[in-house]
């Protein structure tokens, strides 16, 4: 897993705008929050996402620069933007499996038909405009992302506090 204060490895996508959206090439004032959500099959994803579209503009308020990513094709994609109402939430696709593995990221096989035959589990990053990560948040399973709102009141906290990253310590080097 990706620890925080290291730097985020290189990430370039496309987007369904048409436009390839390159890690390096965002650009955010204090953070860039990377939303990996499962696909257009995960009915948690879809509400989780929309809770973000929804307060879209309270993250830029925060100089936050949000995208959402899956392992989906670019169909799926399409159809995740339209059938679940974002208009303005930047969705990214393909990411490869292999990829998001090296990202630390659970990997799945499909259980149903609507699933795809692999997909990345949810994960969600916020990175220093440098690309360093600030924090991480996996999850093996669709449920228990951290709540948005609640994300909004830390960022605040964080911003006004200077709240460095945490979770740094190497093992070896803590006393008990």
């Amino acid at each position: 897993m990706l620890k925080p204060n290291s730097t985020f490895p290189k990430l370039e996508l496309p987007t369904v705008t048409n436009e390839d959206w390159d890690l390096n090439q965002s650009k955010a004032e204090t953070f860039k929050m990377l939303v990996f959500y499962r696909g257009y099959h995960c009915p948690v994803c879809k509400k989780y996402n929309q809770q973000i579209e929804r307060k879209l503009n309270d993250f830029a308020d925060k100089g936050v620069d949000v995208i959402a990513i899956s392992c989906d094709s670019e169909d799926r994609a399409r159809k995740t933007k339209a059938e679940w109402g974002l208009e303005n939430l930047k969705i990214a696709y393909d990411l490869p499996i292999e990829q998001a593995e090296s990202l630390g990221l659970y990997i799945s096989e499909a259980i149903s038909d609507n699933e795809p035959e692999q997909f990345s589990e949810p994960a969600l990053f916020l990175l220093k405009p440098d690309n360093s990560i600030y924090a991480a948040y996996y999850q093996s399973m669709p449920f228990g992302r951290p709540p948005v709102d609640e994300l909004l009141k830390g960022l605040d906290f964080i911003i006004d506090k200077n709240y460095p990253p945490r979770g740094t310590v190497k093992s070896e080097s803590v006393t008990v």
